[in-house]
């Protein structure tokens, strides 16, 4: 091993004796899976109800879009302490508290008499989301043989990739067949029977730690995280010279740099080694995460308004036309460990994210207001299968970078960088299409009544709400609207699949290392070697 490398802790203990058998390691997959669909099925499934809240409540817009994103904030922030902290403490205590936490926020928001209360409520989800998620990766990286953790961490990213989309149509028929508070009997339901699959079935393991909790980094990791995802919400509506927008960047960029300082400081005893990361596996597949997360929830945020407001279909419908990807998505990060051990894992990540690649320019090339939902379906497929090739391989880079005692702070870096890329797509893309649709409908609004006119320019779902002002230019307005959302997001689909380009030739030159199995048991006694020389010390 390099000597550059950092030293590294030894290998966590685990409270049971032994690896647990076929039929154990079946019931914890389970258990963490349910666990992980609660947690990524709330980040999504209120978007279908933000016209109940507002009515029920007489909340306003800012409001409804506080009670959705301060959950996504509070996850992200606490990510890297909590998984952290679970690391030191045994990660099944860590994953059972945040089960109860989360479960009993659930219950509370379900039953909010107002939006102070559901906002609280949303903020405690979060924590205990920040519990459960870095945790249920960190079990599996922990507990599975060598052999087998491939395959169960397929099975995770499946789910973090194609459980937002799962969620997000089961709210929607929950909304549409009944009430939108039963949105929350879902995540309940889940928690509940993931909580009695980890009492019976998870195992304990945790660090055992020399040194003393990294609180200064920790604190500064979640001012930063804090800062960054702030700005990325609230820029596209304030705008991005807004004051406050600039507060929220300066913080969490000053953040940033001040805890990069203290952790290389610390060193050995840092949060985050964040020597690591001249690792090409931490660092490729972080990158490579990042971009294809962020891609992904940008176009996905746009998909939702085209098969409403362009083809005039509604929420469940609309959500159920997402599913193929989300299948697909879910199909192909179960296969991609079967292909890594064929062809690499470097290469398995190439061919993810030219198929994601292709996907948007096929999109890109099809996609119009006549061609309906066939226009888009081959591109989205293109995208799912390349999305579920480029997750799995990735994660494992991140997770096999970090010794397994620190895999509650490998799962959780790999997290927090999901959520960035997550806000980060949604923002910029999101400002593409817009900026887009302006320049295009200009040139279509000859005619049309002043006052409609200009409403039509704030978006599509303005356009069609102006649409009766226009009188005899109604439909003409309509499909005005619907052609430049169309060219608007032709724009942010082709600059889209310029960017998973620039990730592609990335990955291809400083994509992770492959390495036989007989490399990887060599470097895992070489470090556990270099730590337990360390630890003496």
């Amino acid at each position: 091993m390099s000597t550059s490398q950092p030293p590294r802790a030894p290998r966590a203990a685990a409270d049971a004796g032994g690896t647990p058998d076929a039929r154990q390691l079946r019931a914890i997959l389970i258990a963490v899976s349910l666990a992980l669909m609660a947690v990524i099925a709330s980040v999504s499934g209120l978007n279908v109800a933000q016209t109940h809240l507002a009515v029920e409540w007489g909340a306003s817009q800012s409001t409804v879009l506080w009670i959705i994103n301060i959950y996504t904030l509070a996850l992200a922030a606490l990510l890297l302490p909590l998984g952290a902290i679970g690391d030191r403490l045994g990660r099944k205590p860590m994953l059972i508290t945040g089960l109860v936490v989360f479960g009993a926020a659930a219950v509370v928001a379900g039953l909010a008499p107002s939006p102070a209360v559901m906002l609280g409520a949303r903020a405690v989800a979060g924590a205990g989301a920040a519990m459960i998620m870095p945790i249920t990766l960190a079990v599996i990286t922990s507990t599975f043989p060598e052999e087998k953790r491939g395959r169960a961490i397929g099975v995770w990213t499946g789910v973090a990739g194609g459980g937002g989309i799962l969620g997000m149509f089961l709210s929607a028929l929950l909304v549409d067949v009944a009430d939108w508070r039963w949105l929350f009997v879902l995540p309940v339901a889940l928690v509940v029977a993931a909580l009695a699959m980890t009492l019976r079935s998870v195992p304990n393991s945790r660090e055992h730690a020399t040194r003393s909790f990294d609180t200064v980094g920790a604190l500064f990791s979640a001012v930063a995280v804090v800062g960054l995802i702030f700005v990325l919400q609230e820029g596209p509506e304030r705008g991005w010279t807004d004051p406050v927008s600039l507060t929220g960047l300066a913080v969490g960029v000053g953040a940033a740099v001040v805890f990069v300082a203290w952790e290389l400081r610390r060193r050995d005893a840092a949060l985050l080694d964040v020597r690591l990361f001249r690792e090409r596996g931490l660092t490729g597949g972080s990158v490579t995460l990042l971009v294809v997360f962020g891609v992904q929830a940008g176009i996905a945020v746009v998909l939702f308004p085209f098969f409403q407001a362009v083809l005039g279909w509604s929420g469940l419908l609309s959500t159920a036309a997402m599913m193929p990807m989300a299948v697909m998505m879910m199909v192909a990060s179960g296969l991609a460990p079967k292909l890594a051990v064929t062809i690499g894992a470097r290469a398995t990540m190439a061919v993810g994210v030219a198929l994601a690649a292709l996907g948007l320019a096929l999109m890109a090339l099809f996609v119009s207001v006549d061609g309906g939902y066939l226009s888009v379906l081959a591109g989205m497929l293109a995208m799912g299968v390349g999305m579920g090739l480029s997750m799995t391989p990735s994660t494992e880079a991140i997770t096999g970078s970090l010794p397994r005692a620190k895999q509650g702070v490998a799962s959780a870096l790999n997290d927090v960088t999901r959520e960035l890329g997550t806000a980060l797509g949604v923002a910029l893309l999101g400002a593409l299409l817009a900026n887009g649709y302006r320049g295009a409908i200009d040139d279509r609004l000859d005619g049309i009544p002043a006052s409609a006119a200009d409403t039509a320019r704030e978006g599509i779902a303005n356009a069609v709400e102006a649409a009766p002002e226009a009188g005899g230019h109604a439909h003409a307005l309509i499909r005005a609207a619907q052609q430049s959302f169309v060219d608007g997001w032709q724009q942010a689909l082709w600059i889209g699949a310029a960017v998973l380009a620039a990730l592609l030739v990335h990955v291809v030159l400083r994509g992770p290392t492959d390495r036989t199995p007989a490399e990887a048991d060599e470097g895992a006694r070489a470090r556990a070697g270099t730590a337990t020389s360390a630890a003496a010390r």
